[in-house]
């Protein structure tokens, strides 16, 4: 009896293929690298799930599974908070849980034991200061890799998730440290690393005259605006710091709230236009509002972030309450191009491939110690958000940024993640 009837095709892969940074790297040989792993709070979705887990566990994307050429030796969690994970995954996967930092880095005993260290000082239980930062501690963390570096007489790749520091004078410290013991530091979010759709990359050179990025104030977060604007901020500097000339520094930063941010658009310091290019890439927003008037009476209440670049360009960073949710978009007008080129970072749920391009970034530091951009990406942005702090304190004034503005530094081509 013949099946031909009853046999099919299956689905065939994606086509190209997903490229991942590592596949520009030699085959890995001998053992795998070790890590430590220093975290603030490990849960399930955390920051610490989405980095320190793919290094232990490996990660899936659309067509391929990738194991690191890295393993979790050891692990420090901060605070054990209700839905803790962290133990479950030391024991699962027998990885020795330490009581401080130095430890987790020694092993218990008396020099740097490891080959790389993942700091993720994200989430946990933090007090907030008057100005609205929550205090993360991020530099007694830093500092605490860095003394045992300094005894060891031996350093190693650190990565530092998001921003170095809610305080400019601790993030100097920490890129201090980097410069004059000389280790590979990278730092950041995964925001730059998501799906982008439309596709869109600017390559050195590109001739900006105005951009824009957007992200709204999340509520569930203990203070919306600090959180989100450093988010916001990182996915406008990973595109403007390929305009032309490269990165050169930023000399003042405003944040407006509200009626103001209107009054900044009217004054032709930002662009509805792109605001409302940027919101038209996310599915299911509905119509989009078109024109200052429209704009403003669909979302009353934003919160903008006005960054003057030493250069002369202006960027600009919208926080919305009303637009959309847990989105970002961004837009830009580039000379010569009749309309706005915009674009929105996918945030595939639950699979989280931002996160894995992000870890897999963080893999080839570990093994070549060469980041994959440069950390004054994130240096820069740490103090833009710091000064935006102040403005916001100050009563939204202009605020003057005199350490900023010599800050420059090249940035390295986009990373593409299909096969041409």
């Amino acid at each position: 009896m013949s099946h031909t009837n009853h046999v099919a095709a299956s689905q065939p892969l994606p086509c190209p293929p997903v490229v991942l940074p590592t596949d520009a790297l030699d085959a890995p040989q001998g053992p795998k690298l070790r890590i430590a792993a220093i975290t603030t709070a490990y849960y399930k979705y955390s920051h610490a799930d989405d980095i320190i887990t793919k290094f232990i566990e490996g990660y899936g994307l659309v067509s391929r599974v990738h194991l690191p050429h890295c393993e979790v030796v050891s692990l420090y969690v901060e605070q054990f908070v209700d839905s803790d994970i962290g133990r479950g995954m030391a024991a699962k996967y027998e990885i020795p849980l330490y009581d401080n930092v130095a430890e987790a880095l020694t092993m218990g005993g008396e020099t740097l034991a490891v080959d790389g260290v993942l700091l993720v000082g994200e989430h946990g239980e933090f007090p907030v200061n008057e100005r609205k930062q929550k205090l993360y501690p991020r530099r007694r963390l830093f500092e605490d890799i860095v003394n045992v570096f300094r005894q060891s007489d031996r350093c190693v790749p650190v990565f530092n998730d998001k921003h170095l520091s809610y305080s400019w004078d601790d993030a100097e410290w920490m890129y201090q440290q980097t410069r004059e013991l000389g280790f590979p530091l990278m730092a950041g979010s995964s925001v730059p690393h998501a799906w982008r759709l439309p596709p869109l990359a600017f390559c050195p050179g590109v001739q900006l005259e105005d951009a824009l990025s957007v992200y709204y104030v999340p509520a569930h977060v203990e203070d919306g605006v600090d959180y989100a604007a450093y988010h916001t901020l990182e996915t406008l500097q990973t595109f403007v710091e390929h305009r032309a000339g490269g990165e050169v520094g930023v000399r003042a930063v405003q944040l407006l709230e509200g009626a103001a941010v209107w009054r900044a658009a009217q004054a032709g310091l930002w662009s509805p236009e792109l605001l409302t290019a940027a919101v038209e890439t996310i599915p299911g927003t509905g119509p989009v509002p078109s024109g200052l008037a429209d704009l403003q009476t669909r979302d009353p209440d934003p919160v903008l972030v006005l960054v003057e670049y030493a250069d002369g360009f202006r960027g600009a960073a919208y926080l919305t309450r009303s637009l959309l949710e847990d989105e970002f978009c961004f837009a830009a007008r580039v000379q010569g191009v009749e309309q706005p080129l915009a674009t929105r970072c996918h945030m595939v749920k639950p699979h989280r491939d931002h996160f894995s391009f992000f870890c897999n970034h963080i893999e080839v530091m570990f093994r070549t110690g060469r980041t994959s951009y440069p950390v004054e990406r994130t240096y820069l942005v740490t103090g833009i958000l710091a000064a935006a702090a102040d403005s916001r304190a100050g009563g939204q004034q202009r605020v003057e940024t005199p350490h900023l503005a010599e800050l420059g530094y090249q940035p390295v081509p986009e990373a593409t993640y299909a096969a041409q």
